[in-house]
């Protein structure tokens, strides 16, 4: 299983009494986009869910950090959480309360792709429609992805495997360690 928590730092001018907390039940405060609507909806949303996975952990006998104003959830860099057996059952138990991240957060979060590597996400996009996923979304012109898709069909499964090199996941991986 893949810990895919974003782990980042950097605040803005917001107060401590804005920033959620697991235990304070707190909200984040949306941001009005250019078109007036609350752009930082999906981030509320996505800070609260966050908040209630945090709960669950900690229900599960998990010492999980409160996550920060966007959502993400900085374990720090302890690689014997994953062998940690509470740890990986807590996951388990609360996967059900994890949200995809807002598309404004993972941007955020992403360093902006070259020529070659955007090249390469449509490559692997235009690969993945042709060979099983019909629905997986074409990359934007930053290289980003564009939408959700279903993951789990055979067809989706097929194109994993035979796009994955593309993108440097191998067809065939080797036995695990550890």
């Amino acid at each position: 299983m893949t810990l895919a928590l974003a782990l980042t730092g950097c605040g803005g001018d917001r107060s401590e009494s804005e920033i959620p907390t697991a235990a304070s039940g707190g909200a984040a405060t949306p941001s009005a986009g250019a078109d007036g609507q609350g752009a930082g909806d999906d981030v509320a949303a996505y800070v609260r869910a966050q908040r209630t996975y945090v709960k669950c952990l900690r229900e599960n006998g998990v010492d999980a950090p409160d996550p920060d104003g966007k959502g993400n959830i900085d374990f720090g860099d302890d690689a014997s959480l994953k062998k940690d057996a509470t740890f990986r059952a807590a996951m388990e138990k609360c996967a059900g309360h994890l949200a995809a991240v807002p598309e404004s957060i993972e941007k955020g979060n992403q360093s902006k792709l070259t020529a070659e590597q955007i090249k390469v996400k449509q490559r692997y996009a235009t690969c993945m429609q042709d060979n099983g996923a019909a629905d997986f979304p074409d990359p934007g012109p930053d290289g980003l992805g564009q939408g959700e898709w279903d993951q789990s069909s055979a067809g989706a499964e097929r194109a994993m495997r035979i796009c994955g090199p593309i993108v440097g996941v191998p067809a065939t991986p080797g036995p695990g360690k550890g």
